[in-house]
């Protein structure tokens, strides 16, 4: 089953540290958005309130699923300042940005063109 999503969710790939009043554990953040994260590498139980840690900037979240080694975070507050959301929109604008043009080589009017031999 799709669950349709209020946010679009941005491939990224984000260590942080993820705290509980008792624990705190090292993970990744695989992908993002405005309103949670996707993290692996720890897992804690659906429901835990926890805090994610970036360069010490804190952002609160609630475990809504974990499996084995990721789990599902929705934050209360949507991102919208901070180191985490510069990543976010960081990761969006890269995926955005059109390849620049880069036109193909011509010739010089005169003499040939690189690596020819003038005749």
């Amino acid at each position: 089953m799709q669950i349709k999503r209020s946010r679009e969710r941005i491939v990224v790939d984000i260590p942080i540290v993820v705290t509980t009043v008792l624990d705190s554990l090292e993970g990744t953040i695989v992908d993002l958005s405005e309103g949670g994260a996707q993290v692996v590498g720890c897992t804690l139980p659906p429901r835990s309130q926890c805090q994610l840690d970036l360069d010490g900037h804190v952002v609160f979240g609630t475990v809504r699923w974990s499996e084995e080694d990721r789990m599902g975070i929705r934050f209360p507050y949507e991102l919208v300042d901070g180191p985490l959301f510069d990543k976010l929109e960081l990761a969006r604008g890269g995926r955005r940005s059109p390849v620049p043009f880069q036109p193909r080589f011509t010739a010089p009017a005169m003499g040939g063109g690189f690596g020819r031999r003038a005749v």
